[in-house]
């Protein structure tokens, strides 16, 4: 039905219904239907059709879904209908006396009581009496773990709803208080302690977690508790796009293994970010990756003049444009750049051409048994490419530049982790002599990126496994992309020049751990896929750090960030490495990046730069 089709009917059904309780109202308490005709009796009911429609409209009764009616809905009834009646009983007052008040009173009562049936009897048939066919299986019975505000929000709609093949038949609530209570018809049967005891009574085939605000530890927890039957887990959306109905129970997902590793979100000091984002131009090298189209993302949320998007892949450089130009329109230019790093005189360019205000440098070589076997194009990339947008940053006057860089830069054993390391120090080093504000942001393995290990463990469990871990003891730190680039934001509005800034990222997970979790939301059991040890690869480590120990201050300086301030060394050495690298064999161009990022030399005055 239109809106126009049933503003018309629903001011129709009140007009029959307010003048029905004027007029029985009369007829009740005068017992004769001659009086109905008086010039007070119609200037009253007049008085209260008109009132009733503008008050109807201030409290948007004709604007509400009453399918959902609920207090809300009542208070507003209740007042609209109360003034409308108050405004004609003064009006009568004022023409004839007080002597209506009895006729004005059972009027109130039963306006309020036929417009709140006309309301609420949709609801009433819908919920209590309109029954909704579900086939009568075994492979959809439900629990539901959380009886609260998003619990029985779900259990309603999976009732109601046909186009849902799920029944609900408990919850599981670890309040007490809740404990042997019915919400909606269904039992909380007891708390988390008692989910594998119940799925396997009641022949529970699907889980629901029905708690929008659980904390990432608890979900963890539940999770674990829930991988011990063989119940389908899923979880719903945030309670608040459920309240808004902008997404409803047939958008539940199956639980992801970022919901498990990743954190409860660091919320950003968006007042400090807007300072040097909105109204400025910004300019991403990379822009066409995982981290660089994130952070494009992100950026534009605070309304930058123009960001400019760098990048040697066309493909990804025009997916990423077309992602922003959809999602800003005009209100934001988007600017695209087709060029290489490792190009300086190219990168001088293009900084001078646009001028930006901050440079986020994300483009990068991170795939550590590639750059193993090609060392001299990890220098090429990793170093002298980030030395270019660096040395380009700086003649353009640039005020923030951002490096990406990662925690295999931390005592590295492969190239890649030393290329990363030596790319820290020069800008580091461009710190010391330049206006521009130089910092690095590591990151330790991130969740959904090009190469990560998620998609090769999915891709192993999808052909039926086995799924291949290097070692069993073999751990790393995680973070979501969203929360990687959040912290990017971040430190450059933190920025004071020559700092290497850190996630909090909690505890380290366990890959096998990985493996076992992912094997399990994927539907099977662990012994079905198999893991096997592959071996360690040349250039990995056991387990991965964020910062040296002489590094670290102990102290976040925002929170979930921490900061360290690395000395700048073996500055000479790397003049030789960039010097003579292309006259080396593969093997000596790893074993001196190893020495340059792992052995202390005397620290070298001049700096590199300067030199260059």
């Amino acid at each position: 039905m239109s809106y126009l089709k049933r503003l018309a009917l629903l001011i129709g059904i009140d007009s029959v219904i307010v003048l029905t309780s004027v007029y029985f109202s009369n007829f009740l308490l005068l017992g004769s239907w001659q009086s109905m005709f008086t010039p007070s009796l119609m200037i009253s009911s007049l008085t209260l059709l008109v009132s009733h429609h503008l008050l109807a409209y201030k409290y948007k009764l004709y604007q509400r879904e009453w399918r959902y009616a609920s207090i809300g809905e009542l208070i507003s009834i209740f007042k609209s209908i109360s003034l409308s009646v108050g405004i004609t009983f003064l009006l009568q007052m004022v023409l004839y006396g007080p002597h209506y008040y009895r006729i004005m009173l059972i009027t109130w009562m039963l306006h309020l009581l036929l417009i709140g049936g006309s309301r609420f009897s949709w609801r009433m048939y819908r919920d209590g009496y309109r029954k909704v066919e579900k086939p009568e299986s075994s492979d959809n019975r439900t629990l539901i773990i959380g009886a609260g505000s998003a619990g029985t929000l779900v259990a309603r709609q999976l009732k109601l709803n046909p186009d849902v093949a799920m029944q609900p038949v408990a919850y599981i609530d670890d309040d007490p208080a809740k404990r042997h209570l019915e919400m909606f018809g269904l039992p909380v049967v007891g708390g988390r302690d008692k989910i594998v005891e119940t799925v396997n009574t009641l022949n529970i085939t699907n889980i629901v977690i029905a708690i929008p605000s659980l904390k990432r530890k608890e979900l963890n927890e539940i999770v674990r508790i829930c991988s011990q039957t063989k119940a389908k887990v899923r979880i719903v959306p945030m309670f608040e796009d459920l309240i808004r109905g902008t997404v409803s129970v047939q958008e539940m997902r199956e639980v992801q293994i970022e919901d498990l590793l990743g954190r409860d979100p660091v919320e950003l000091d968006t007042q400090s970010i807007e300072q040097y984002i909105t109204g400025s131009t910004v300019l991403v090298t990379g822009a066409g990756g995982s981290i660089g189209s994130e952070i494009c993302r992100q950026l534009i949320a605070f309304a930058p003049d123009r960001v400019v998007l760098l990048g040697h892949g066309e493909n990804s450089i025009y997916t990423i444009e077309r992602e922003l130009l959809q999602t800003v329109g005009k209100q934001v230019r988007v600017e695209t750049e087709i060029a290489d790093v490792q190009n300086r005189d190219r990168m001088i360019d293009i900084m001078k051409t646009y001028r930006p205000k901050a440079v986020f440098h994300a483009a990068a070589h991170k795939h550590v048994p590639l750059m193993e076997k090609n060392p001299g194009e990890a220098i090429r990339n990793n170093i002298i490419g980030t030395r270019n947008a660096a040395e380009a940053a700086h003649l353009a006057g640039v005020e923030i530049f951002v490096m990406i860089s990662t925690d295999k830069a931390v005592n590295p054993t492969s190239v890649m982790g030393a290329s990363k390391r030596v790319a820290e120090m020069l800008i580091q080093d461009m710190d010391r002599i330049s206006l521009t504000r130089f910092v690095a942001v590591r990151f330790g393995n991130v969740l959904g990126s090009r190469g990560s290990v998620i998609p090769l463990f999915q891709e192993q469990i999808r052909k039926g496994g086995p799924v291949t871990v290097t070692h069993p003891d073999m751990i790393r730190y995680f973070m979501t992309i969203p929360e990687a680039s959040r912290l990017v934001l971040q430190a450059a509005a933190l920025a004071g020049g020559g700092e290497i800034f850190v996630l909090d990222m909690g505890e380290p997970v366990k890959i096998v751990h990985l493996a076992e979790n992912l094997i399990r939301l994927s539907g099977f059991e662990v012994e079905d896929i198999g893991i096997q040890y592959s071996g360690i690869r040349p250039g990995e480590k056991l387990y991965e750090e964020l910062l040296h120990t002489d590094e670290m201050h102990e102290q976040q300086i925002y929170p979930k960030i921490y900061v360290g301030k690395a000395d700048v060394q073996n500055l000479e050495a790397i003049r030789e490495l960039l010097r003579d690298y292309e006259q080396w064999e593969d093997r000596k161009i790893r074993e001196q990046l190893l020495m340059i990022t792992n052995k202390k030399r005397p620290r070298m005055n001049k700096p590199l730069a300067a030199a260059n």
